[in-house]
Formats: structure tokens, sequence, C-alpha cells
């Protein structure tokens, strides 16, 4: 530091401090002043009010019909029943939606007596207080209505634009039908507009950091970021929404030229740290700990079992897979499955064919496949590499890290890999059986196969069932693998058995499922009671985490209900969620097409207007004002980017996909619509940080006149600053939209609610894009 700057150190530090003072107190006074603005403002909270019955009304009317499992009822209510029964399962979302669901069960003294097995079940005849289960996402449905409203409204939107943004949420079918069911897309989309509402909170707070308010607004911004990652991984879409907000806020923060005077970089370091905190440490501990909750609540062994390894399974009571395990000696016949697909490794008489589909060339060797059903050709031997002294052939347990060989007892021939292709997989081997002759001779090195056991820790004992383990072929090093695709006629359908040379994939484990050479009275028969083993918990966590995203990238079986991104934003195709033949009552979830071709052109329109300001910019033509510009694009920027990130990742989704989600998108351009009507009239909306922006760059003079304190302004209502003509244009184009929008609800109200039951010739005129509607005839 130079000498002039050291002189210079006190001065600017008592200016600086002089200047902080000096925009406290001013911001001080334009709160109070905001405040008398907003107690007038009792439009809005009757609206408020109004808005709320409404969504109230619409979420709960019926909703006792239908009194049977609908649609995805049949997974989440079972989840219910499974955390009321303790009893493990595997989902591939997180669980605070599903323990929501749960405590609403304990609430109303449920047990989890019922699975919800099949739609259609009836849950009068199984008495399951189905309707407690419902009125909870119906809650969070109703209050994401008041939620959206309140967005615009501390965005400083007016009156008609902060009605029809909540009004397209709270007169949309698919919102209404989705919150409806025993579903977890209400506790996502409520907690995500929760998350936009907390933000745009701490962000009116900018200007008092570190207070306590803004410190509130910052950590329940956190809390409900965590709500929506804990109900499905989806809700990284909303974090990616505020996270693009704050870095460009703490971009400005970092710039030396902002309004509010530069900052110190260690008062932005501290900054930086509060978002860190608030943003990603605080969600992220809620995030663990609700799978903390999980794994302490589900301590019984369950259907869950199979997806988790056998470490993981001895942490839970009654496992069948603890209890039964038997250590597996040489010489005896066993039947191995593949732990993913559940098919038994099996060989038949039947050759390879000389030449396969696309011209390759086999071995026309044995057939090696996977088959689904208990069977005797899938009983195999185990024998050792080397061969015991005769006097020593019994006993030998057999260990991880062995090298082992398989001899198939129906054919009396032993596996074998070698370097051919196989079937489906240029790339991968294919697997045969020789017999003894070629085995004990020249194709010795290739039967010869190593056992890794997964999680073995030295020569660990190989058990049956308990031991999941890759079988490497010695000397290719290639892991047995098998998929889902079945081969051709010519191996009767079954599964292709074939050498993975990604060893490391997790869908090369196998296990052995039972010994059919052990007599029941045998001594390794006998079962001794086990104790119930801990393993720590972020172990378990990542383990879990593992096999959920490897789950849910394998979901890309098709669908007859799913569809393609392109489809939402114009309501193409619904989802059939239940129907019922002798009253031809359906539920067919489907948005309101009025609505959302509405809120897509709005989407269609804002970018357009992005792109003729950008451009006439560039030809030196300035057709917005400065305070204009900035509140399009950092308000209604702010909703549109919420509603791509939400939207645009889906497709580079391969899993399968459904209109439903689409919902926190859809909210997002409800709140572009009200923001963008606005803007059209060329509105001002009202925001008290721009007052105090302009104060703090010199441009609001201190005025005391009229009985004002110096250092104050009157925040003006909009309606007061814009004019009754401009106010009565904007009332009359939201009064167009909402009619419209409410008139396409009432007429798709059928398929929301489930009845009446509607005639063919009602059902044809609601194929607007032609819907699967069920009884159109």
């Amino acid at each position: 530091m130079s000498a002039r700057q050291k002189g210079n150190q006190s001065t600017k530090k008592t200016g600086a401090s002089n200047a902080t003072d000096t925009i406290k107190d001013e911001f001080q006074a334009v709160q109070e002043s905001a405040k008398s603005a907003v107690t007038s403002e009792w439009d809005y909270k009757l609206a408020l009010f109004v808005i709320t019955t409404i969504a109230f009304i619409t979420r709960f009317w019926g909703i006792n019909h239908p009194n049977e499992v609908v649609f995805d009822e049949v997974h989440f209510g079972k989840f219910a029943s499974y955390y009321l029964q303790r009893t493990y399962f595997f989902d591939v979302h997180p669980p605070f939606g599903k323990l929501l669901f749960a405590l609403m069960g304990w609430f109303v003294g449920y047990d989890g007596h019922f699975h919800f097995d099949n739609i259609g079940d009836s849950y009068i005849k199984n008495n399951v207080p189905y309707v407690a289960f419902r009125a909870l996402p119906a809650l969070l449905g109703a209050l994401t209505v008041p939620t959206v409203f309140l967005i615009m409204w501390e965005s400083g939107y007016t009156l008609p634009a902060a009605i029809v943004a909540s009004g397209l949420v709270l007169f949309d079918n698919a919102h209404i039908g989705q919150t409806r069911l025993i579903l977890l897309d209400a506790t996502l989309v409520f907690a995500m507009s929760v998350s936009v509402l907390s933000y745009v909170r701490f962000y009116k707070m900018r200007h008092d950091p570190f207070g306590r308010k803004w410190w509130k607004w910052l950590l329940l911004t956190g809390v409900a970021l965590s709500c929506v990652i804990s109900t499905k991984y989806v809700g990284v879409f909303t974090f990616f929404t505020i996270g693009s907000a704050v870095a460009l806020d703490l971009w400005g923060l970092l710039d030396i030229n902002r309004k509010g005077g530069a900052l110190s970089l260690p008062l932005f370091g501290k900054h930086f740290a509060a978002r860190v905190v608030g943003l990603i440490l605080v969600p992220f501990m809620f995030y663990l700990f609700w799978f903390q909750v999980h794994f302490a609540v589900l301590n019984r062994s369950g259907p869950g079992n199979d997806f988790m390894s056998p470490e993981f399974q001895e942490t839970l009571s009654d496992n069948i897979m603890t209890a039964n395990s038997v250590g597996i000696n040489y010489f005896d016949s066993i039947t191995l499955r593949h732990k993913e697909t559940k098919t038994y490794l099996h060989s038949h008489p039947d050759k390879y064919p000389l030449r396969y589909e696309d011209g390759r060339v086999s071995s026309q060797g044995q057939q090696v496949t996977g088959y689904p059903f208990n069977d005797t050709n899938n009983h195999w031997q185990v024998l050792p590499a080397k061969s015991f002294p005769e006097d020593q052939l019994s006993g030998h347990r057999v260990k991880s890290g062995d090298l082992i060989k398989l001899r198939h007892l129906v054919t009396d021939t032993y596996l074998l890999s070698h370097d051919v292709a196989s079937p489906y997989y240029p790339t991968n081997q294919e697997f045969t059986t020789v017999s003894l002759e070629h085995a004990d001779g020249d194709r010795y090195n290739d039967t010869l196969f190593e056992l890794r056991i997964e999680g073995a820790k030295g020569k660990s004992e190989f058990k049956s069932l308990s031991s999941h383990f890759k079988l490497i072929h010695n000397p290719t090093k290639v892991a047995m693998w098998t998929h889902t695709k079945p081969l051709p006629e010519w191996a009767y359908k079954q599964a292709e058995i074939n050498g993975n040379k990604n060893v490391q994939q997790t869908s090369n484990i196998w296990y052995v499922d039972e010994i059919p050479s052990l007599s029941p009275d045998s001594e390794r028969s006998k079962k001794e009671p086990r104790k119930i083993k801990q393993m720590p918990f972020l172990k378990k966590y990542f383990e879990l985490q593992r096999a959920i995203f490897y789950h849910n990238n394998a979901l890309t079986s098709s669908h007859p209900y799913s569809s393609q991104p392109i489809q939402w934003p114009f309501v193409l195709r619904g989802i059939s969620f239940w129907t019922q033949n002798e009253t031809r009552q359906q539920i067919y979830f489907l948005g309101n097409p009025v609505g959302w071709w509405i809120a897509s052109s709005v989407l269609a329109v804002f970018a357009g207007i992005v792109g003729a300001d950008q451009l006439s910019q560039r030809r030196g033509v300035d057709s917005l004002d400065e305070r204009t510009r900035s509140r399009f694009y950092n308000s209604t920027g702010f909703f549109f980017l919420a509603w791509a990130a939400h939207y645009l990742p889906f497709y580079l989704m391969g899993r399968q996909l459904f209109l439903h989600h689409y919902l926190p998108a859809h909210l997002a351009s409800a709140l572009v619509t009200g923001a963008l009507l606005e803007f059209i009239f060329n509105l001002d909306p009202v925001a008290l940080e721009e007052n105090v922006d302009a104060k703090l760059a010199g441009k609001v003079a201190n005025s005391s006149k009229k009985g004002g304190g110096p250092g104050t302004k009157r925040v003006v209502p909009a309606k007061e600053r814009i004019g009754a003509n401009g106010m009565l244009a904007l009332w009359g184009a939201a009064g167009v939209v909402m009619t419209l929008v409410i008139g396409g609800w009432y007429f798709f109200l059928p398929l929301t609610y489930g009845k009446p039951g509607l005639s063919a010739e009602e059902v044809l005129r609601r194929k607007w894009l032609g819907y699967d509607l069920h009884f159109a005839k």
C-alpha cells in the first residue's frame, strides 16, 4: 500500500461509515413508506383471499371419488404402507414426499395393511383412509396457487397481472388432477414455488444485508430448495434457477462501479460465504436428514432387499438372505442367478447357428443362455481349477479369488468363453460349453474363471444368497453378463449370456440362488440366529444413491401414455389415469389446453421481444427506457429462466417421460404470462428496491415537503401512477384471458374429476387434438 493510500485510509473508512449510515436511514424511511402503501392494498388482500378459497374448493371437491386405486397411487400409496410397516423398499425418488404420506397415515392411525397392488382395487372394501392420503397433496396444491399470487405481488406487479398468473394455475386441469391423488408432484411444485417466493423476498432485502430478515429469507430459500430436491431429483432444476440468479447477483456485488458503492473483498467474501451456507450447506444437510429418517424407519427386510448389497441387507431384521445363506463347497451343484434380471445361468444341447442375421459367424458351440424359471438345466457343479487328492475331495470351501470351473450337469460339459463375438454384441465374447476331453485338454485355460465376491476382504467364504460376485474369465478378463433383450427363436427367446469387457459395470453381478445337491439334514443346512449388523450412514447413503441413479437411467422401456417434451407446451397428449366401464367415467390427465396454449404463446412473444430489443440496440435504436428494460430482463427474465431450466433438460433424458413432468415449467410459464401481460400495456410496476437504488445513486433528492422527513419518498401504488385508462385496458385483457381459461377448465372438468360419465358424443367433442380418451364409441 502506498503512503498516499495509507494516509487516506482513515478518511475513506469514515466516509464509508457515514455513507452506510445514510443508506440505512434512507432504506428504513422508504420501508416505512412502503408499509403504509402495502397496508392500503386491500384489493390485493381481497383477491388473495378469494383465490385461495377457490383453490381449496377446486382441489378438495369430490376428493373421495373414485374410491379405487388410481394410476401411480399403486406406487406411492404402497410406499406409505411400507413405511408404516417399517419394511424396506426401493424407489428411484428421494424419501421426503413419501415420508409425508406415511406421516399422514400415522396421524389417522393407519397400519399399512393394504399394499395398493392394482389400479381399480377398492379402498372401501380394504378399509384404507385414502381421503386422508389425498388430502395432503390437495392441501399443498391449494397452497401453491396463493404462493404464485404472492410471487407476483412481492415482485411488484399489478393486481391484474397477479390474478392472471395465479389464475392459470388455479384453473388448470393438470394441476388440479395431479394434486387430488396420492402422488408426489403436489409436494414438488409447491416446494418449487415457495423456493421462488423466498428468493424474491430475500432479493428485496439486498439493501439491508446480514439483518435478521435477510438471513430469514436466505435460510427459508435453502430449506425450500431442500424440500424440492428431497422429493424428486428434477428439483435440481430449481437449484439451477435460483443458483443462476444468485451468481448474477454476486457478479453485480463484485462490480466496483455498482450503484451502492464498491464492496471490499472481505465483505464480498462474507456475502459469498453466507449464500454458500444458506443455499448449499443447509439444503444438503436437510437432504441427508431425510435419508437418515428413511433408514431409521425401514429396519425390516422387504421387497427392496434385492437392490442392495449383502452388507446392506445384513442391517435389516428378518432378512431371508442372512438367515438362509450357506457356505459353498467344491463339488456342490448350484444355480447361479443374475442380480438385476433374475435370470438363471442355463444351457441346453442346442447349438448356436452358423451365421447370425448380420452375417457374423459363431463357433456353433452349445448355447449358454439366461432362463427365467427354475429348471434342471440351470444346475452347475463347482470344480477346482486343480484337482484335490482322491482322499481329500470333500470339505473344501470355495473362497473369493479362487479359480474355478463350472460343469453343466445335464449335458456333462464345461462352461467356456473365448474370443468369438456374442450373438448381439460384436465387442463382447461368446459363452459356450465344451466336453471334458477339451476342458482337460487344449481348451483347459478357457474354462477357468476367477470368482470375485463384491466387498470381500481377503479370502472370504463363498455363500449362497449373500455372496454377490462377478465371474471373470481368467485368460481374457471379461465378466459374465446378461441383459433383457431376448435371443431369436433359435434360442427359444431366452436371454443372451456374454463376456463383458467392462468388468467394473455393476450389472455384471450374480449370486447363488440355491444348492440343489445339499441335503436338508446336512449340518450346513442348520440355521443359527444371526445378529443384525451395523453399517455407517454415509456408506448406506452412497450405496442407495448409486442404485437410485442407475435404475432411474434404466427407465427406458416404452409406456402407452409416455410423451416427448416437444408435445408438452401444446398439450398434444395426456395420460389415462382411471376408467370405469359401468358408469363410463374416466380420469384423463390433461392440462387446460386454452391456458397452456396462451402461456406457450406468451413464452414465444417474450423470446421475440428479447431478440428485437437486442437487434435494435445493435443498430443504435433504444426502444426501451433503462428502467423498463431492467425490469423486463431481471424479473420477467428470471421467470423465463425458471421455465427454461425446468423444461429444456428433459430433451437430454433417455428415460420414460410423461406430461406431469412439465408442471413446474408450466407454473413458471404462468408467471411469465402475468408479467408480460403487464409489460405489453407498458405499465410501470411498483418496486421498493428501485426507489432505494435511486437514492443510493444520488438521483432521489431528500425532501421534507408536505410533512415528509429528510430522505423519504412515498411509494405510489401502480394504479395511481399509470392512470385509469392503462389499468382499464389491463383489466380488460386480464378479463379476456381468464374468461377463456375458465371456459377451457370447465369444459374438461369431467375428465379431471372423473365424473359425471360422458356419452360417446361428449367424449368425441373433447378429443381436440386426438386425445386417446376412452368410451368414444
